[in-house]
């Protein structure tokens, strides 16, 4: 154990525990009750900090008012909480209220204005608010010239750049198909821009690694999914449906590649190319992030089986390494590490990986008992309260799980 993790006080599966039923898709009764307790104790005391707490001056998925609105989103979508609330309601008034002052500073669905546009048009769609729905979308799409221009100094990356602008139209696309080829445009032009930016990185990076597509975020060729290679490719391979062929077997695949050659022999990823401390093993930097990436080219390119090969190696090393002291979010704790085994399980279908992954839900059951460091923004979806309760709520459906504002599907 080190300075950043609890020692994994849980023994590992074995095929005599059940805890799934595969005719339903759902947890046991004995695990999906306490689960299902905890989900709404977590959200009652988050609503009551909320009452006193909230930041309006945070519109952000990633930190504020907007991420709670999209935990509300996902309560609307998770039939074991159908009657429960009115889940609508509540997405809205965390979003609604902050749309006339949103202000044009980042493009990314996490941190900047295309968030809570997307969800707000999302939410208005379902309130059958069509005319609203529909000028918030387009409001959201006319951002691309801006996201493009390679003389704005957008970066790539998932949490501030264009891999984040290209999530926001994808979860569009998934919530509110296009009925014309306007939007479907948009995506391929953000995508255009985002390899441009990587193969010019690459020319100009061309003796170092030799690898088709380049980032770098202040400098530094991060790996992680917050800042790095694995976002940025992940969202790529999300969008498969707009590349070309050639985009996908020249730029990506060889660029994926690269990646899974950067994996340490602990089974986790480096921060950054090159560095050789393993230390970080969390969403944003590390194997819980990189995993979704090794998972999604599994599937994208069959019969390579090294893909899914590296992504067992992610976790085990997060199963020993990953119930973090730096607390229970999303993006740097237990709940984001959780997904990677909540996502190994709808993948592979190997009850292993969702026993692992309810065993990390059963750590923060016990929310604020262990010693973690309080995290900035407490309530937040990705450091806080909110992401967990998320997490948590994904368990009760979980072959419909996805982790928020990066998985789709």
């Amino acid at each position: 154990m080190s300075e950043r993790e609890f020692k994994n006080p849980y023994p590992d599966y074995n095929e005599s525990l059940k805890i799934y039923d595969p005719d339903t898709g759902r947890l046991i009764n004995e695990i999906e009750g306490p689960l299902m307790e905890n989900v709404f104790i977590l959200l009652q005391t988050l609503e009551k900090h909320l009452a006193s707490d909230i930041d309006w001056s945070d519109s952000s998925v990633y930190t504020g008012t907007s991420g709670i609105a999209l935990l509300y989103l996902r309560f609307l979508d998770v039939k074991l909480c159908e009657g429960k609330k009115d889940f609508l309601k509540d997405a809205l008034s965390y979003v609604e209220p902050v749309i006339p002052y949103l202000k044009k500073k980042r493009f990314s669905f996490l941190c900047g204005v295309p968030g809570p546009l997307a969800i707000a048009s999302v939410l208005f769609h379902r309130k059958g608010l069509e005319k609203e729905s529909i000028d918030l979308a387009r409001r959201l799409e006319n951002l691309e010239r801006d996201v493009c221009a390679q003389s704005n100094d957008c970066p790539d990356e998932l949490l501030y750049g264009r891999a984040g602008f290209l999530f926001s139209l994808l979860f569009l696309e998934k919530h509110l198909p296009s009925t014309d080829d306007s939007r479907h445009n948009t995506i391929k032009e953000v995508i255009k821009a985002i390899l441009a930016s990587g193969q010019y990185m690459a020319k100009k990076f061309k003796n170092t690694h030799g690898i088709p597509l380049y980032y770098e975020w202040h400098e530094k060729a991060y790996i992680g999914a917050a800042h790095g290679f694995a976002g940025i490719l992940y969202m790529l391979l999300q969008a498969k449906q707009f590349l070309t062929q050639e985009q996908l077997d020249t730029l990506i695949h060889p660029t994926i590649d690269f990646i899974v050659s950067q994996q340490y022999p602990s089974g986790n990823f480096p921060s950054s190319i090159g560095s050789p401390t393993d230390r970080l093993v969390h969403w944003c930097h590390g194997a819980p992030g990189v995993v979704h990436l090794l998972l999604l080219a599994h599937e994208t390119f069959p019969g390579e089986s090294k893909y899914l090969e590296s992504a067992r190696c992610c976790s085990d090393v997060i199963w020993q390494r990953g119930l973090l002291k730096k607390g229970y979010g999303i993006c740097h704790g237990v709940s984001g590490n959780g997904y990677a085994q909540l996502r190994l399980f709808q993948v592979t279908r190997e009850v292993k990986y969702l026993y692992r992954a309810v065993k990390f839900a059963e750590w923060c059951f016990d929310y604020g008992k262990h010693g973690c460091r309080t995290p900035d923004r407490p309530l937040s979806l990705f450091e806080g309260f909110a992401g967990t309760i998320y997490y948590l709520l994904d368990l009760l459906d979980p072959l419909n799980s996805a982790f928020p504002a990066f998985q789709l599907f």
